[in-house]
Order: structure tokens, then sequence, then C-alpha cells
């Protein structure tokens, strides 16, 4: 999707509301998966359970790089060569390996606090924050919001269609 088909919500409530109907369709999907199908991988090498630990990952990314500000190798508990080039055939590999072993129990608790704690971060970040640049120097001046909704509503969508494809 081009940058010019992009959704973006006009308040706050849109933008709330957008994050947690594509939650709770994702949640939806996950919960009519047992065990078994949970911890099966697709040919890619990533179960559903997987997919699932990666949008943790970067809900912590938009809370603690994009908004807080933090440098992102502090942010995701890596070496800085992981995160230089912002490389997501880096990053990525190298977060799957780290939550690869994890319960799927675990994996779930930790996504569904990690989201609970974006949830009241994004509910105390005033709506008119969310449309500044994210990067001063963007001649672009994307504001953050496009970051909100890349690392929930965007990516939420994107890994439910993964996992049901998944699990047929």
């Amino acid at each position: 999707m081009s940058e010019e088909e992009t959704w973006v919500p006009g308040n706050k409530s849109e933008l709330m509301s957008a994050i947690e109907r594509e939650w709770n369709l994702l949640m939806e999907v996950v919960s009519k998966l047992d065990e078994a199908k949970m911890t099966t991988p697709d040919e890619g090498g990533w179960s559903p359970k997987d997919n699932l630990a990666h949008l943790t990952e970067w809900m912590n990314v938009l809370m603690g790089y994009h908004l807080d500000r933090r440098p992102p190798h502090e942010v995701l508990g890596v070496s800085e060569d992981v995160t230089r080039d912002w490389d997501m055939e880096v990053i990525n590999p190298a977060l799957f390996e780290r939550n690869k072993d994890r319960s799927t129990e675990d994996t779930l608790a930790e996504l569904k606090r990690v989201y609970a704690e974006l949830m009241k971060k994004l509910e105390a970040t005033p709506f008119e924050d969310l449309l500044a640049p994210r990067h001063a120097d963007d001649p672009q001046k994307r504001p953050m919001l496009l970051w909100v909704l890349g690392d929930t509503t965007d990516h939420f969508a994107e890994h439910r269609r993964t996992i049901e494809k998944m699990s047929r």
C-alpha cells in the first residue's frame, strides 16, 4: 500500500478503535488454534506463536524507540550491530532466535501485557503529538501516527492473515 492509500484516523478515538478492532480480529484467530497449530512452523520456519512474539517485539519498538526515542538496540536488547542499518533481514531473525523456544503460554501472556501497556501509552499521548513528524530531519515530515499504525493495525492485520493461512 502506498503512503497515499494509507488510512489515517482523524482523531484519537478513531485510532484507538481501529487498533482495538484489529487486535480483536487477531485474538479471534489465535483463540481457535490449539497448541499443535500454534507451534507448527510454515515453510519460512515461523509458527503462529513466532508471529505473535514478533508482534510483541515491534510493539515494544513502537513504545521504546518511536514514542520514547530511546536507542533501538537498547529497546530491543541487542547489540548496536543488529540495529545499525535498520535492516529487517538482520533484526527480525535476531528477534526470532530470541523468542523461538518460549512457550505458547508465555508468548501470549507477554503479547497481551505489552498490548495493554501500549494502549495505555497511546491513550496518554495527545493526538496532536502523533501528528507531529517522527523525525525532525524527514523531508516528507511523516507523522508519528504512520509508525503507530504500522506497528499496530497494519502489523496486526498482516500477521493475522499469515496465521489464518497457516491454520487452514
